[in-house]
């Protein structure tokens, strides 16, 4: 039975992508788990030539292709994806991100058949991120602020969840619906995290579901872009579905971030706070409820920023 829909969106990143198709068709059962891998180019001004002429070559596995005239960004990318799918799961992989073992698709497939999963009402699966480079673990790839505490557990119940590589029940998309369209890159996974707990889904975290991550600036948004994103979307987060104090200490502490990330950039700090001043009278509060916040407590999430 065909049970894996893979979405994959790409910008300017041809040999990476290259390497995780080829990992995805010499996954164990490939043919037979994935009902399609989605992968939407973003606009992308690179030669893809090489990914195209081994879909080709490939038909044993259900390459689905599409090219957007328009870089539609992460979330809008992803949305478009999503919206193509057809498997009941749906997993998806940054375009420079590939699976360590040959049987990871199999074991995403049976984690939610059984077991750990379903007795917590999982609808999200967190997979751990290496360096592709050195092997080591990706810190800021991991789902929980208290990567001391957790790097060592074989899985455990998370906060949220990172976009590298994850795997979502189609169930989740249909009840706490897509993607922020107006985030254009950032913290949209903690967006849909959010609404996801409303709904009573949790999130899991898997140790032996292992992507690798060659991490890379090439073809990213600029660096004072990037964080100036961040901070305006994670404060809107904040602002949609936790306490008012949380919002502000998120604006606040984000705001240092952002200096310290870009070399005390005054100016592009006051255009900032220009746009989270007006967060209040542009964004919809839709504060979590109980059972979400009493999940938080439990995951010991950190939501001050």
């Amino acid at each position: 039975m065909k049970q894996l829909s893979v979405i994959i969106i790409t910008y300017n990143r041809p040999d990476d992508l290259l390497i995780l198709l080829r990992n995805l068709a010499e996954q164990q059962d490939a043919a037979a788990l994935l009902e399609e891998v989605i992968i939407i180019n973003n606009a992308s001004t690179a030669d893809y030539s090489a990914v195209e002429d081994f879909i080709g070559k490939h038909s044993y596995i259900p390459f689905r292709y599409q090219y957007s005239p328009e870089n539609l960004g992460v979330a809008r990318g992803r949305n478009l994806g999503i919206s193509l799918a057809k498997a009941p799961l749906l997993v998806t992989l940054d375009d420079d991100a590939w699976f360590r073992d040959g049987d990871a698709l199999r074991k995403i497939a049976e984690a939610f058949g059984r077991g750990f999963l379903p007795e917590n009402n999982a609808g999200i699966l967190c997979f751990k991120v290496l360096y592709a480079s050195n092997g080591q673990m990706q810190v800021n790839a991991f789902p929980h602020k208290q990567f001391e505490k957790y790097r060592n557990k074989p899985q455990f119940l998370a906060p949220y969840y990172i976009g590298c590589g994850h795997a979502i029940l189609k169930t989740v998309y249909e009840q706490a619906g897509r993607y922020p369209e107006d985030f254009f890159y950032g913290m949209e996974e903690y967006d849909l995290a959010y609404r996801a707990l409303n709904k009573g889904f949790s999130i899991a975290y898997n140790a032996g579901i292992v992507v690798l991550h060659n991490e890379s600036p090439l073809g990213r948004t600029p660096q004072m872009i990037k964080m100036k994103m961040l901070w305006i979307n994670k404060s809107k987060v904040a602002y949609r579905y936790l306490p008012w104090w949380c919002f502000i200490s998120t604006a606040v502490m984000w705001s240092f971030e952002f200096l310290k990330k870009t070399s005390w950039n005054w100016k592009e700090w006051w255009k900032g706070w220009g746009s989270i001043m007006k967060i209040p009278g542009g964004e919809k509060r839709q504060p979590l409820n109980t059972a979400a916040r009493r999940y938080l407590r439990k995951t010991e999430a950190r939501l001050w920023y």
